[in-house]
């Protein structure tokens, strides 16, 4: 089966070849992803380089946090994909955004203020889980509209952390 998989805004083809090999462009690669004790923090390794990620599902996408950075990830297999794009279905900019803790965590720093205009991949506010530091990032330009959390707060998973619109 393939896959077109978007990573803040690039596209990737991946096909999955069997339970432990994936294709990405002309390049297999040996795969072993499994959850750790049940949770939504999973060992990935990768033609046998291990990795720690954490990863939630979101309102239109994935939600994945891998060495401290936060990415947006949105998978759709082929036909879902081509089926979009002949309905003239793109993804929606307008709006607002809710930027929601990936995991609980304590909160280190909030760089922006509200009513700030925004650049995507901005860090909006740093979250420390797990003895590391995360920047949760902008996945668009906006303007900052309400901060629900400050320095030293204790948030929960999916927590709304601040809200970003388009001006």
């Amino acid at each position: 089966m393939k896959y077109v998989t978007t990573v803040d805004g690039k596209e990737f083809e991946i096909e999955v070849l069997g339970d432990r090999h994936i294709r990405i462009g002309g390049r297999t690669i040996e795969v072993d992803f499994e959850s750790v004790s049940g949770q939504p923090v999973y060992s990935l390794i990768l033609d046998g380089k291990s990795y720690e990620s954490y990863v939630y599902e979101a309102d239109n996408d994935w939600q994945v946090l891998l060495h401290g950075r936060q990415f947006q990830v949105k998978v759709e297999d082929e036909r879902e994909k081509r089926l979009r794009a002949a309905a003239g279905g793109g993804v929606a900019e307008g709006g607002e955004f809710h930027l929601k803790a990936p995991m609980p965590g304590l909160v280190v720093a909030v760089p922006v203020t509200e009513g700030q205009e925004v650049k995507k991949g901005q860090v909006l506010v740093i979250l420390e889980s797990m003895k590391m530091q995360n920047e949760l990032k902008s996945p668009r330009d906006g303007v900052i509209d309400r901060i629900k959390v400050k320095a030293g707060e204790s948030v929960e998973q999916k927590q709304t952390l601040l809200n970003i619109h388009q001006p």
